[in-house]
Order: structure tokens, then sequence, then C-alpha cells
């Protein structure tokens, strides 16, 4: 039992959770205006791949992540154009563009490294490994969060502040405003429209963020369909949360647990479409004990005063 569980398991954990935790704050911010971002799964894909060309094409790790993010904003302008500007459907657009990252990222695959299935450079470099100087000498605390990425850093900072702007600022409320009526807003002179592309963007910002924590902080290569479902595990995390960056971080931390508990059952000879399937048996665990209290609620009122 000892092989199991133990400290390396949750610096795993840690480790593995942080694309969820970006995707899924990044998709609260969406919830919050009014939009249920389904198109999280194609904005890490893009953003996965995207920080692998970038880091090869520049020889530069910053730059990857950089260009990861911008190539996602634009890629998530597309999903703000049609659901703020046309009125289209969310949900029927993100998946739609769900679609269009699987066969983006595969076709470029082919096209810009002439390979099928994955693309790896020895030679390249991924994310920096940090362990701070006076945490990683505390006995327990230091193994847990030594050695990971400054993205995954960046996550739990995150959660901070998304929980103070939403609780503790006049555009963190105006954005809620928002997403509950939309007519409601305008009348007090919010400009909803303005919120809404600002908030799908930053989520651009996050998902692209945690494609390159994906593909240049965990593996450092990029395959197809490397996210594996980790957009849709973001969705639920994000609902039960109920788009609090506090619960959010919780329910992302135990499908990150999960997730890196099946891992280690493979090391331990367990089949492995058993040991895969874990993540997923528990999302749809976590859906039976879900109530949704607010967000369509949220959602019904927007959409309607909107329409």
């Amino acid at each position: 039992m000892e092989h199991l569980f133990d400290l390396s398991l949750l610096n795993s954990t840690i480790r593995m959770v942080t694309p969820i935790l970006l995707a899924a704050l990044g998709g609260s911010l969406c919830a919050r205006v009014g939009l249920f971002n389904v198109g999280l799964e194609g904005q890490i894909l893009v953003g996965a791949f995207a920080a692998v060309l970038g880091n090869h094409m520049t020889g530069s790790v910053a730059l990857g992540v950089l260009f990861a993010i911008v190539c996602v904003l634009l890629f998530s302008l597309l999903f703000a154009y049609l659901t703020i500007n046309l009125r289209a459907n969310e949900i029927v657009v993100g998946i739609a563009s769900n679609f269009l990252a699987t066969g983006l990222t595969t076709y470029l695959l082919r096209i810009v490294f002439d390979v099928k299935g994955a693309f790896y450079d020895k030679d390249m470099q991924g994310l920096p490994q940090w362990s701070i100087p006076v945490l990683k000498n505390i006995p327990v605390l230091g193994d847990m969060i030594s050695g990971h990425s400054p993205l995954v850093f960046l996550a739990f900072i995150l959660v901070v502040v998304l929980q103070f702007f939403y609780f503790r600022t006049v555009t963190g409320f105006r954005l809620l405003a928002t997403g509950e009526s939309l007519v409601a807003a305008q009348s007090m002179g919010i400009k909803t429209r303005r919120m809404q592309y600002g908030a799908v963007l930053v989520c651009g910002i996050f998902c692209g963020l945690a494609g390159a924590q994906l593909s240049l902080g965990q593996v450092t290569m990029f395959s197809e369909g490397m996210t594996a479902g980790r957009g849709f595990i973001a969705l639920v995390a994000m609902m039960l949360g109920q788009s609090n960056p506090l619960g959010i971080m919780g329910a992302s931390l135990l499908f990150g647990f999960m997730d890196a508990f099946s891992i280690r059952l493979q090391g331990l000879s367990m089949p492995t479409h058993f040991t895969l399937m874990m993540p997923y048996v528990m999302t749809v665990i976590a859906m039976f004990f879900f109530k949704d209290k607010n967000l369509l609620k949220g959602k019904t009122g927007a959409s309607g005063s909107s329409r």
C-alpha cells in the first residue's frame, strides 16, 4: 500500500492537475458572462501544438509558450464572434471548434513536421523545473511542490487572483451581472459585449497556458489528440466548483489525483485499458452528484435577454 500512496503521488497530482485547473478557470470566466464554453478541449489542443511549434521554430521555451497563447487567442476569437456577434448556440460552436482543432492540428503535424501520430525532438527543451529554495527544505511540503514548471505555480496563484477578482472587485461583479441578464446589465451602462469578449479571450490565454504545460511541461512532445478529454474534465470541474475558483481547484485536484493514480497503477501491471478509464469514470460519477443551481439559471436568463 505504501507503494501506491506516497509523496511522489501527490507531486504527480499537482503536475497532472495543472492543465485541467487552468482550463477550468478559463471556463469559469466564460460561465460568468453567460457563455458555456464547450470548446476548451480544442483550445488546449491548439495550445499544445502551438507551444511545440513555437519552441521548435525559435529554440526558446518562453517564445513557445507565448506563441501558444497568441494562437489560442486567435482560435478563441472564432468562438467569440460566432456566439457573441452572430448569436450562435455556444454548445454547437464549441463542439465544432473541438473537431476543427483536432483536424487542424493533425493536418499541420503532417504538413509542418512531416510525421504522423506524434512529433518529438530530442534537442527541444521543455519548461524548466523550479525548486523554491526555502520551501524545498520543508519535510513534507517540499517534496510535494518541488520540481514543477512555472506554469504549475502560476495556476495556483491564478486561483487566488480570480477568487479576489470575482468577489472583491467591481469588474468581477459586472461580469456576473452580464451573465445573469444582458438587458439589465446594459441598462446599468455595462458594456456587455466587451465583457464577453474579454472573458473569452482571457479564457483563451488560460487554455494556451494549459496546452503549453501539457506539451512542454509534462512530456516535451506533441501527439494527436493528446488532450485526451482534459477539456471536458475541466468543464466538469468548473461545474462542480460552481464557477468558484476555490471550488474549481478542489474538483480539479480530485480529477488530477485520479489521473496520477491511474498512471501509478500501470506500473503495478494493472491492465492499461482499465487504468486509463479511471479519470473518466470519476468524471461520470461526479456528474451524478452535481446539482446545477446557478449555472443554467444564469445562462437561461442571459440567453433569453439577448435573444
